[in-house]
């Protein structure tokens, strides 16, 4: 599935697959597109973002009853992060729901798009839900640094002062646009949708305001680098959600949905056995479904690697599951013979360079 925009980035994209969608994976240096992401404002593609539209009188009820955040009580222009499980309380996807008045977009990676699709019409009944596909109504651009916010001034976008998580519809050259707040707290990041005929113009204006290009394989680093999961590598149908330490994604008071039985059960009982949790490698980058041991036993999972810059050079970090008795218990811990320190996410003092 190409993107949308595929046109429009100067020709030095290398062009990869992330979340089912071709998009580029570099514009030649991922070590530099990751630092201006971390230092000042890069701009990126959004096309392996897909977006569902949920339409009629009962979309706000029937969603509620489907995912693991409350959408029943989501002020227009806001939204929320959410797990989409089976029965049996496991995970089935993730995504974001916003509430913009007339409808609920629902945003996802285009890996997850078709099993969601299926799954919310298995439950749509005797509802008033109708559920849309809207890739072809927008385009997506994301706007990220420390610097996301000037640039954007400066490319002619007047932003309000807004939350995470929220949602502002602007006018640009005479364009509608929706302008999405990204889920980070230090500073401002930002998602464009618009109308996909004026890529072009959108991505000039924004480069020549002094954003920089970045591909998926730096925005990968930065998320690792974040501690965020991603779903189907970090968080998988087999896992719970208070395995995935993604408290953010879950609400205790509103009432019944799809699986609640069993997230309700896990709080009322105790912690779950397994922690999501970071890890210093002191060894090379470890591939995903490395087995972590303690004592020759098996105790936990990598699931994503990377080498990140730092002071003085490259840190091996690694995101992963373990039993959270061996992390009370301080054991020392390895992965293919490579021994491994536990730390709190996101990754911070070791990543200061």
């Amino acid at each position: 599935m190409p993107t949308a925009l595929e046109k429009v980035f100067g020709g030095r994209e290398r062009m990869g697959q992330y979340a089912g969608v071709a998009t580029p994976a570099d514009f030649g240096d991922v070590r530099a597109e990751y630092d201006t992401l971390r230092r000042s404002a890069g701009i990126f593609d959004l096309s392996w973002r897909g977006k569902l539209e949920l339409t009629g009188s009962d979309r706000a009820r029937w969603l509620n009853g489907m995912i693991t955040n409350n959408v029943r009580d989501l002020a227009p222009g806001s939204g929320v992060y959410a797990f989409l499980l089976n029965p049996q309380g496991k995970i089935l996807g993730d995504l974001y729901a916003y509430n913009l008045g007339e409808s609920i977009v629902v945003e996802t990676d285009h890996s997850q798009k078709e099993k969601m699709v299926g799954t919310f019409e298995h439950y749509i009944i005797m509802d008033d839900v109708e559920v849309a596909n809207l890739d072809e109504r927008y385009a997506a651009l994301g706007v990220a640094g420390p610097e996301a916010r000037s640039v954007l001034g400066k490319a002619g976008f007047t932003l309000p002062e807004f939350e995470p998580l929220q949602v502002v519809d602007l006018d640009w050259n005479g364009r509608p646009f929706k302008i999405v707040r990204r889920e980070v707290e230090s500073h401002a990041e930002f998602e464009l949708w618009f109308s996909p005929e004026i890529g072009p113009s959108v991505w000039e204006a924004i480069t020549g305001a002094g954003a920089k290009p970045v591909g998926s394989d730096a925005l990968e680093l930065l998320r690792i680098a974040r501690g965020i999961p991603l779903y189907g590598v970090d968080i998988r149908e087999r896992d719970l959600p208070q395995e995935t330490e993604q408290s953010r994604a879950l609400n205790f008071n509103k009432g019944c949905y799809v699986g609640q039985e069993i997230v309700e059960r896990i709080r009322s009982r105790g912690n779950v056995h397994r922690k999501f949790t970071g890890f210093i490698v002191e060894g090379p980058v470890l591939a995903s479904g490395a087995k972590i041991e303690s004592a020759g036993k098996e105790v936990g999972e990598i699931t994503s690697s990377a080498a990140l810059p730092a002071s003085g050079g490259m840190t091996i970090v690694a995101l992963g599951y373990i039993r959270r008795e061996i992390l009370a218990l301080k054991k020392d811990l390895t992965a293919t013979g490579t021994r491994l320190v536990p730390v709190d996410l996101p990754f911070g003092n070791q990543l200061s360079a």
